[in-house]
């Protein structure tokens, strides 16, 4: 009796401890009541970004007395680092701090931009001395003024960098790391609030806040984005203690530099038919190929007491072949990147007549909604209506093959640069200097519509062309690849510009690009990318071929 006694004691003792060591201690936090917390911090954040983007060109033309070019190759940068340090902020939160931290050092860096911005309006010390109506040469601004608002620009774009990659992601977590049955069909619902916050908050921005600036004035959009940011930040971390907070792993991205490394480290080796060669743990282990076998050397295992840390696997291997392969199609959309984020329609839309009524005119800066609104009529208009029509005839699940998509956008990309050039030209005929033309802005809208079909189809072509062409464990470097090339956009569109004035402005004539656009030729410019688009589908086309004919068969 006794004994079955001592017997039963041990067996509880045995299933506590057993629940102590599976014990998750993310059993009761996450979950759907997390959702609003994260959704309304990234909305708010790119309200407060996205108003202020497009109008930006106007304040420094106005405030800091920067001419076109100057002014927008400053956008241009700001642009390519917010992009670019998106990488570094998936990096970090993936490696190193996690994606709460990450988020949260976002959220605090964007609202201290907001509010050095703010200051820039407020502070008569930071900004030049205002132009008197005779004169004809500004005051330049100082190197601190300059100084001060780069270091507005830079504490926006880490902002921007952290909450961005990590925000959907964050989200994820809270789902699938809940005990809550159907945790595939509570993302897939996270997702679609998600893509609609993001839709909804660049309709705010382009809109409310945009006219709140032209009506109110920059002190008031300045002070409005710091409310935003402030209850963009709290929002988030006033859910603190309901998230799950998974903890750091190594980074996709670290794997992939490890093979760069060792393999220039092997370089001397020469590989041989019966080496042996280093996998991961993983059930669905890869096999090694051939393609690039330079980069083979990196998983060879010639020492049977190898470190880790001086072999990298198989597996990563393989995955930096798949990024390798696919570089040259995603160079193609760099630069219609770069034609979708020109600034120059809307210093044409600030000429024209913007009323659409007799008591309402359009901000100029709104015109970019038009962009907006044909890109996600489009999406949904092509997943509702075309693909099961095209899937029929196509046999692609998707209507057309990304591919197929991607050169479509680039086609789409060079008719609305031809249409840009041929209403600018008309524009540009009707006006005399520093005036209003008599011409509707309304003639800005097809390309608008047509730059927004075109990154409808290649933007999106390339995420899904990236998702089939690389493993799943590498889903965060298609959206990684995405934000590179925006971030390069930035750089080539800003280096582009610089070109074409200096080239422009030799032997004394006014450059195409000249701060007042009515005796400049922004339409010799639009000709000009018109051109550089249809050069970019025809590489395009190349490379379709050469990715066709070194795919394998089952790609």
């Amino acid at each position: 009796m006794e004994g079955d006694s001592n017997q039963q004691k041990s067996r509880i003792d045995a299933e506590i401890r057993t629940k102590l060591l599976i014990h998750n201690p993310h059993d009761h936090k996450g979950g759907m009541i997390t959702m609003p917390f994260i959704i309304v911090n990234e909305a708010f954040e790119r309200v407060a970004t996205y108003g202020l983007m497009p109008n930006m060109i106007f304040y420094l033309i106005q405030v800091y007395h920067m001419d076109v070019v100057t002014g927008t190759t400053v956008l241009s940068i700001w642009s390519a680092l917010s992009n670019g340090l998106a990488i570094f902020g998936a990096f970090i939160s993936d490696s190193y701090l996690g994606r709460f931290r990450v988020i949260a050092i976002g959220s605090l860096s964007t609202l201290l931009g907001m509010v050095f911005l703010l200051l820039t309006s407020v502070v008569p010390q930071l900004t030049p001395s205002s132009c008197h109506e005779t004169e004809t040469d500004c005051n330049p601004p100082k190197p601190t003024q300059l100084a001060f608002l780069f270091s507005c620009f830079v504490l926006l774009s880490i902002g921007s960098g952290c909450i961005r990659p990590c925000s959907i992601a964050f989200g994820a977590d809270q789902l699938k790391h809940h005990p809550t049955r159907n945790n595939q069909r509570l993302i897939d619902s996270y997702f679609n609030w998600y893509y609609a916050s993001v839709a909804v908050s660049s309709v705010v921005a382009l809109t409310i806040m945009v006219y709140i600036q032209e009506i109110l004035g920059w002190k008031v959009v300045f002070a409005v984005t710091v409310l935003i940011m402030v209850c963009s930040a709290l929002m988030f971390l006033l859910g603190s203690s309901l998230y799950v907070k998974v903890k750091v792993n190594e980074s996709v991205f670290s794997g992939l530099i490890q093979v760069l490394i060792v393999a220039f480290k092997n370089r001397t080796i020469h590989l041989l038919p019966d080496d042996s060669y280093n996998h991961s743990n993983d059930i669905n282990q890869a096999v090694l190929t051939d393609k690039l076998r330079f980069l083979n050397k990196a998983c060879v295992v010639r020492n049977l007491n190898h470190n880790s840390s001086q072999v990298s696997t198989v597996e990563n291997v393989e995955s930096l072949k798949s990024v390798i392969w696919i570089l040259p199609l995603w160079s193609t959309g760099i630069l219609l990147f770069m034609t979708i984020s020109q600034g120059f329609p809307t210093l044409q839309a600030k000429t024209m007549n913007r009323y659409v009524t007799s008591w309402f005119e359009i901000p100029a800066a709104s015109f970019s909604l038009f962009m907006v609104l044909t890109l996600t009529i489009w999406i949904a208009f092509y997943d509702c209506v075309l693909v099961p029509f095209l899937a029929k005839y196509t046999r692609e699940p998707r209507g057309f093959n990304p591919k197929t998509r991607m050169g479509i956008g680039l086609v789409i990309s060079i008719g609305a640069m031809i249409v840009s050039a041929i209403v600018e030209a008309i524009r540009r005929d009707l006006a005399s200097t520093n005036e209003t033309v008599d011409m509707s802005a309304m003639w800005l809208v097809p390309q608008y519509a047509l730059l927004g079909l075109a990154e409808a189809f290649n933007a999106i072509g390339q995420m899904e062309f990236y998702y089939s062409e690389l493993p799943k464990s590498m889903s965060s470097i298609a959206i990684a690849m995405f934000m590179v090339s925006m971030a390069i956009s930035g750089l080539v569109g800003s280096f582009l510009i610089n070109i074409v004035d200096w080239v422009t402005t030799r032997e004394g004539n006014i450059s195409w690009l000249s701060s007042d656009i009515n005796v400049g030729h922004v339409d010799y410019y639009y000709w000009l990318l018109s051109f550089l688009n249809l050069l970019n589908f025809f590489y395009y086309l190349i490379c379709c071929r050469v990715h066709r004919s070194f795919s394998s068969p089952r790609e």
